[in-house]
């Protein structure tokens, strides 16, 4: 099994947790997300591959994480184990007992006790080819504990649904950080090097008729503004990942408690725009290059066969520009295809193309598939309260 090493040195805090969860660690390029978790975690991200549909709305699992002492005499390194369809046999135990990860609020909603592990998870980083990032973690579902939960653990996390929009709605908001400038006169929030940033006291004090301005602040709306256009766009591909999410959830047997919704967005306007007309400029290319080829083998090749030849679909339904029409879903592709692609030489490799939005699915330590018992319409119902929360910010 191929190995890449760690120095715990190497390693920094991860600076973008919108919620707040303590341990999340980083390599110092920002590349890779490194969580502390226990292994009923590990098992689920690797089960997903059964599951691409679903799979697509997660963060990419590159693997898990050993952190042993820098003075190991043996490995002097963390062991990142890339991920295998074979994990559990190919990798047998270390011989040397890695120095623990000590969690604090493991189980995120409660901000409860640590526990203390000797593995974490490696994900890929959602936000790292952002300029200015804006971060909003959604707790999903009315329930928050999984059934091995102890009885005084489900009392308080009941309590702690019924005191906040998360037993009306589904959903409560665990943190944002929002991109104001470093000059930002807004006084809504402490501004930390130029974000402002909300934590769970700000969305455990909403409520069901309030909850909607905390998504007016994450997409710097003054109460009653009708977003522009730039943010329109955002919203509505939002809006897709998010009924793409539902449907795949509606299509699965599983249950998932305390997970979240991963919203990122270019937060600085300038860059937005640009992602938004390097998108449209990729796609005149594929439209030129299509008629090109469909000229050369007197054949129609359309910018949207193209676009989906690989199984992968690069733009959403919501074109660039209002004369532009895209293929119907789903990610900007994060770098431009090469006309004779080589994965093995790095100085060929084209740079990411800057991304306008993602939406993710996170936290599974509390989540398994339970063939036999229908869809999980604790999480479904959150997902289709912010559906609606959103249809009704393009309302405005």
């Amino acid at each position: 099994m191929a190995q890449s090493p760690f120095r715990k040195s190497q390693l920094v805090e991860f600076p973008n947790t919108a919620a707040g969860h303590d341990g999340v660690l980083s390599d110092v390029s920002g590349t890779t997300v490194i969580k502390p978790c226990k292994q009923a975690e590990i098992r689920f991200y690797e089960s997903t591959s059964a599951h691409p549909d679903f799979a697509e709305y997660i963060p990419k699992f590159m693997g898990t994480l050993s952190l042993l002492p820098d003075n190991d005499p043996a490995f002097a390194a963390a062991t990142a184990l890339t991920q295998s369809s074979s994990f559990d046999q190919q990798n047998p135990a270390l011989h040397h007992a890695p120095d623990p990860i000590v969690v604090e609020k493991a189980w995120a909603p409660s901000g409860g006790g640590k526990i203390t592990t000797e593995t974490a998870i490696m994900l890929e980083n959602v936000a790292e080819h952002y300029q200015k990032p804006n971060i909003l973690d959604v707790k999903l579902g009315a329930r928050l504990w999984s059934d091995d939960a102890p009885r005084a653990k489900r009392e308080k996390l009941d309590r702690n649904a019924e005191e906040t929009t998360s037993k009306a709605l589904g959903i409560r908001i665990a943190g944002m950080r929002i991109w104001q400038g470093l000059d930002s006169t807004d006084d809504s929030g402490p501004l930390i090097d130029g974000y402002r940033v909300y934590d769970k006291t700000y969305g455990r004090a909403l409520t069901s008729e309030t909850v909607r301005q905390g998504f007016e602040h994450y997409f710097r709306l003054r109460k009653g503004d009708v977003p522009n256009k730039l943010i329109k766009r955002v919203i509505r591909r939002f809006l897709e990942d998010l009924e793409g999410l539902q449907s795949a959830l509606e299509k699965e047997e599983s249950r998932m408690y305390s997970s979240s919704l991963l919203f990122v967005y270019e937060g600085d306007r300038t860059a937005l725009q640009e992602a938004f007309i390097s998108e449209k400029t990729f796609l005149d290319s594929l439209e030129e290059d299509g008629t090109n080829q469909g000229n050369a083998s007197n054949g129609c090749t359309s910018a949207n066969s193209m676009g989906t030849s690989n199984g992968n679909s690069l733009f959403h339904g919501e074109a660039p520009s209002d004369q532009a029409t895209l293929p119907p879903h789903h990610h900007t592709p994060t770098t431009a295809p090469l006309d004779e692609p080589n994965p093995e030489d790095d100085e060929d490799e084209q740079p990411p193309m800057p991304p306008v939005q993602a939406l993710k699915l996170i936290d599974f330590a509390h989540a398994e598939w339970t063939p036999g018992q229908g869809p999980d319409e604790n999480m479904l119902h959150g997902i289709r309260t912010v559906i609606r929360l959103l249809r009704e910010l393009l309302q405005w």
